[in-house]
């Protein structure tokens, strides 16, 4: 159970060790394959088509997730919810999509504990 002033609830951390594990994986594989000079476009779309097939998987689904920020950020009133969109052609969605997910945790567990201490009337 969450209480009222906790800012972090568990769902929250869960998605933040998500979005710590998603940089942190996409940054590592990202610097080997600029070490050994890839072509990362190229490796995305021309190594066969399991390769190709996983491209167009992620792209559909980091495509989705992209609404979702949209419109649950929009809905919710947090701010700045297009910075997740992005960082994510920066640095992955693997890392904001989890990390927004987080973030937005927050906000709703900010707005039960603001509706729970509202007055009754």
């Amino acid at each position: 159970m969450t209480r009222a002033r906790d800012p972090w609830p568990p769902l929250a951390i869960a998605f933040l060790v998500l979005a710590l594990a998603g940089l942190v994986a996409t940054f590592v594989l990202n610097v080997w394959a600029v070490v050994q000079m890839r072509d990362f476009l190229g490796d995305l779309v021309s190594s066969g088509p399991a390769v190709s097939s996983i491209t167009v998987d992620l792209l559909v689904v980091a495509i989705a997730a992209c609404v979702v920020i949209v419109v649950e950020g929009r809905r919710l009133g947090m701010k700045r919810w297009w910075l997740y969109i992005l960082l994510s052609g920066i640095t992955a969605i693997a890392f904001t999509f989890p990390l927004f997910l987080a973030m937005r945790e927050r906000r709703l567990a900010a707005r039960r504990a603001a509706g729970a201490s509202a007055p009754l009337e």
